[in-house]
């Protein structure tokens, strides 16, 4: 399993590039992480999300207040996609193997911060996630 960290993407190295097959891999082993996360999050703070994976590239949040998160990928395109109360974004790999990341292209943030940020403001409480 990669081990993800947030970063700022003005302090990373040139992204390893990847192909379809290294993008699904990465891909489908961040949205196994954010479930995890996810469901860690919901035990340790009793947050009463349901996460509920769809079709295999799509997770579902949802929260107490009927409020979605919805997080997938975009094999054609290579990009991590969330849609949530703050938006929809679109996150690009920018990492490398050891160190990887996802950042939006239009505002250059990291997909770890800003989902940690969006959960928390749907849950109504702080919360972080850290993924392995």
């Amino acid at each position: 399993m990669i081990e993800y960290s947030m970063q700022h993407p003005e302090n990373t190295v040139a992204a390893e590039p990847i192909d379809d097959k290294q993008f699904h891999q990465l891909a489908s082993q961040l949205l196994h992480s954010l479930e995890i996360a996810l469901e860690a999050a919901d035990d340790h703070l009793d947050l009463d999300l349901d996460v509920e994976r769809q079709g295999g590239n799509v997770i579902n949040i949802r929260f107490r207040d009927r409020s979605v998160i919805v997080i997938n990928s975009q094999p054609p395109l290579h990009e991590i996609w969330v849609a949530a109360k703050a938006g929809g974004f679109h996150y690009r790999w920018a990492g490398t193997y050891a160190s990887p990341l996802w950042v939006d292209y239009k505002t250059g943030r990291e997909l770890l911060s800003d989902l940690t940020q969006f959960v928390s403001a749907q849950a109504g409480q702080p919360v972080a996630l850290g993924l392995h």
